[in-house]
């Protein structure tokens, strides 16, 4: 198995001409290289720190954060005045910019704002150089006062400059692309930020076609349900183009949700698990992606089997994305099951006591919301309350944390729980009133990158409760609105086919029914509303 490790690889040819670009490769223990891309960032150094600097470069583009720092001390072993080895770890210290803000912490704030201090004074060589740490300065510059989004927007606009100054400097245009991409606004339904950076990357893509950055950030641009077959070209490329690196393996799947190519993305992640082998949060990040699209071809046993993995690992990543896989892969499990009592006595494991959950609101809150769904499907009030006023207190701590999106979605949760407890108390008309304002909202914004998908949709849980009151036609109606937005999703597929079923309309029910016959050919499990699918279809 092939595996990032420290020591880099003598390319095989030589930088004689300014602007050159080659493959770079760090190399395992076996000797063997690891393939990463064809990456070229040209810097005032000498040829041995030049290679290092694109070898970390190779490895910011996809996401590798834990492997950059080792080849730029090289870089400044090699060349001591080397001041982008500086600039590149203050890039590289901000982590995934889709992930901004939560993911960029005082700690990461001070050691950026270090590190180009040390650029400047280690030494810039020409106007390029100091024009790239003055546009990343615009980030660091002034974080106790400015907010984030300030700071962001001020990154994306100097990048945008350095790309203009430079318009032979293609890695200036591929940074502008991505942050201009991750600077989306998530009530933008015109998906104008990502669709400009698509523009900008799609001639690159065919110019660099084995660049790593180019084809990566494209599937980002194109992650969002009505744009998302236009970024099926790079999902299939960038995995080959880096096939050692574990995200390059992931990051194709996000364009196999989005379209309902479970089987792919369950290929694409079992890749990007194997490759990364726990060493990072991208193995729990994977391992979520892979379970979603198990359960969604009813290989539930697979998916457990998948969870045991998970939480084997001995290395419990402190991250964002972590936290979110731990507290999403039992919860889906559970509620794609329809497993209402293992739902509502979910643990979070890890437990609070060897885990910082604190630190992610965001991540418990998918506790608490299975927890609170499974309770109300149990008509258990009391313990469906108990839910909604942990789901109140972590959207207040998301606040606190000034992660606004996430206290939206938290508070989108605990109106679907609310909503589910009104339902079992008997408030019909009020229970679907508030599920329908809870969907309204959810549909108005972006789902995160951490995750495939809503655990379960707020749209998909309000039809739910329209065929639990015998209202099949309103039900229809709205399981199909979560199919637009979740391709073969199967629980949205069997409601829908089941409300046809029930209007009498017998070609709509063996419509969905025979889709739903297809997305569990590959079933390792039964489920009653397959075994029922089969039997309406005269296959069971």
């Amino acid at each position: 198995m092939h595996h990032f490790i420290l020591t880099a690889r003598a390319v095989a040819c030589l930088l004689a001409m300014a602007g050159a670009a080659f493959p770079v490769a760090a190399q395992d223990t076996a000797g063997k290289p690891d393939r990463l891309g064809t990456v070229h960032f040209k810097v005032e150094c000498n040829a041995a720190a030049q290679k290092e600097i694109d070898l970390a470069m190779a490895y910011y583009h996809s996401f590798a954060w834990s492997y950059v720092q080792d080849p730029l001390d090289r870089a400044l072993k090699a060349d001591a005045g080397c001041g982008m080895a500086h600039f590149v770890r203050a890039l590289s210290l901000l982590d995934n910019p889709f992930g901004w803000p939560g993911n960029v912490s005082a700690k990461v704030l001070a050691d950026g704002s270090a590190a180009l201090d040390a650029a400047r004074a280690t030494g810039l060589k020409s106007e390029r150089e100091r024009d790239y740490v003055a546009a990343l300065s615009a980030f660091y510059r002034d974080h106790e006062k400015l907010n984030h989004r300030t700071r962001a927007k001020a990154l994306e606009s100097e990048l945008e400059k350095v790309a203009q100054r430079y318009p032979d400097d293609r890695e200036a245009l591929i940074l502008h692309s991505l942050v201009l991409s991750a600077n989306f606004d998530p009530t933008d339904k015109t998906y104008a930020n990502q669709l400009r950076a698509a523009r900008q990357l799609e001639p690159l893509f065919k110019a660099l076609p084995d660049h790593p950055g180019v084809a990566h950030y494209l599937i980002h641009s194109y992650d969002y349900p009505p744009i998302a077959h236009q970024g099926l070209e790079a999902a299939r490329r960038y995995s080959k183009i880096a096939p050692d690196a574990a995200h390059a393996q992931h990051m194709p799947s996000h364009i196999f949700t989005r379209l309902g190519a479970w089987r792919d993305s369950v290929e694409s992640n079992r890749a990007s698990a194997r490759s990364d082998a726990g060493k990072s949060a991208q193995s729990m990040h994977a391992f979520d992606y892979m379970v979603y699209a198990h359960l969604q071809l009813n290989q539930d046993r697979a998916a457990r089997q998948v969870m045991a993995e998970a939480q084997a690992l001995p290395n419990r990543a402190d991250s964002f994305a972590s936290a979110y896989a731990y507290g999403a892969i039992p919860a889906r499990l559970a509620l794609e099951g329809g497993l209402w009592s293992e739902a509502a006595g979910l643990e979070l494991t890890p437990s609070a006591s060897a885990y910082p959950w604190q630190k992610y609101p965001q991540a418990e809150a998918v506790n608490a919301f299975a927890r609170g769904v499974g309770a109300a499907m149990l008509k258990d009030s009391a313990r469906v309350q108990v839910e909604f006023k942990r789901l109140q207190q972590l959207r207040d701590a998301a606040t606190a944390l000034k992660i606004a999106y996430w206290a939206d979605q938290i508070d989108i949760q605990s109106e679907v729980v609310r909503g589910l407890a009104t339902l079992v108390d008997g408030g019909a008309d009020e229970g679907l009133d508030i599920l329908r304002k809870a969907a309204t909202r959810e549909d108005a914004t972006e789902k995160h990158v951490v995750t495939p998908g809503p655990i379960v949709p707020a749209r998909e849980v309000l039809a739910n409760a329209l065929l639990d009151l015998n209202k099949p036609a309103d039900a229809l109606r709205e399981y199909e609105t979560v199919l637009k937005r979740e391709p073969n999703r199967l629980r949205a597929t069997l409601g829908a086919a089941r409300s046809a079923e029930r209007l009498g309309d017998a070609a709509k029910a063996r419509s969905h029914y025979t889709k739903v016959l297809e997305l569990t050919e590959t079933a390792d499990s039964p489920r009653p509303e397959v075994i029922h699918a089969r039997k309406v279809l005269g296959r069971g």
